[in-house]
């Protein structure tokens, strides 16, 4: 069996900086006017990103609204149809289309998902969990690999929130991820949220998983809120994006950019959609953070 490779050589370099170190926001219809009207003054979200998913049709009110807003802030397309891990390989029509609207927009950043969410004759509603393993780590960077070539450029990959583990794993997350990243040549989209509920759910050390991401891999940054159930076995956190991010979320974010310096930051609401301000002001406390950070001597970017 052929061994990986070691998660704690140097990366291959850092991802090119082509989103402004500062706070966006996650675009929605209801504050596509509100973010218009903001283009012109100081308290303007510093880039958007849109899930382009949304925007795969050739015409219409959102392609008018998103032209206009593409003259004025730079874009990032998150994408959720992919389905990187699905073992029969990544939805083709979702990349062919992802690559007409790149095309079409230019944006400044493109990622996906450590996820898979059909097979050869399903598609389901979830980026479900894929197993750590040497296999699965041949085929996902296979895939990333197709779909770099294909937009010729490199992209981020996002680190899940999971709500199990497979027993058969036979490498940490953030191996897998290193790795991943090292053999194609794609960045980290780093959802800090994530990491506080993958940790809680399936027993994970959230600082040490904050200290051991390399932040030379790290081209985004996303924050968000999540749900919360508490059973008898403990708390189970449920990745919603429909609230404020946590203030453990708010710590471990302020743990990573102390040590990474200012990092893209987006603050990620999805589901019970706040007023524009609200939205803003969280937008507000990230780069409030990114501010205090003065120069200081480099850290070693990995914990072992």
């Amino acid at each position: 069996m052929p061994a990986i490779p070691d998660p704690f050589a140097p990366s291959v370099g850092p991802m090119p900086h082509s989103l402004p170190p500062s706070g966006g926001i996650g675009l929605k219809s209801v504050h596509y006017q509100n973010v218009l009207d903001d283009a012109a003054t100081a308290k303007r979200p510093s880039w958007v990103e849109v899930h382009p998913q949304n925007y795969f049709g050739d015409g219409g009110p959102a392609h008018r609204w998103l032209t206009a807003i593409a003259e004025a802030y730079p874009l990032s397309f998150h994408s959720v149809g992919l389905s990187l891990g699905s073992a029969d390989g990544l939805n083709a029509d979702d990349l062919e289309k992802l690559a007409a609207l790149c095309d079409r927009y230019q944006p400044a950043m493109v990622s996906d998902h450590l996820s898979w969410s059909g097979n050869a004759h399903d598609r389901y509603p979830d980026l479900l969990p894929i197993p750590y393993t040497r296999e699965a780590l041949a085929h996902l960077a296979a895939q990333i690999a197709r779909v770099q070539d294909r937009l010729q450029r490199p992209i981020l990959i996002e680190n899940p929130s999971r709500y199990l583990s497979y027993r058969d794993d036979e490498m940490s997350e953030t191996d897998f991820i290193h790795a991943l990243c090292r053999q194609t040549g794609c960045g980290l989209l780093f959802d800090i949220n994530n990491v506080e509920v993958t940790a809680t759910n399936v027993g994970l050390d959230m600082d040490g998983y904050i200290d051991a991401i390399d932040p030379a891999l790290v081209g985004e940054i996303h924050l968000a809120g999540h749900a919360r159930e508490d059973h008898d076995s403990g708390p189970l956190l449920i990745d919603d994006h429909g609230s404020m991010v946590t203030d453990t979320t708010w710590r471990l974010y302020r743990r990573f950019i102390e040590r990474a310096g200012p990092k893209a930051t987006l603050i990620e609401w999805d589901t019970d959609i706040p007023a524009y301000d609200v939205l803003m002001a969280e937008v507000g406390k990230a780069e409030a953070i990114i501010a205090d950070q003065q120069p200081q001597e480099p850290r070693h970017a990995l914990a072992r």
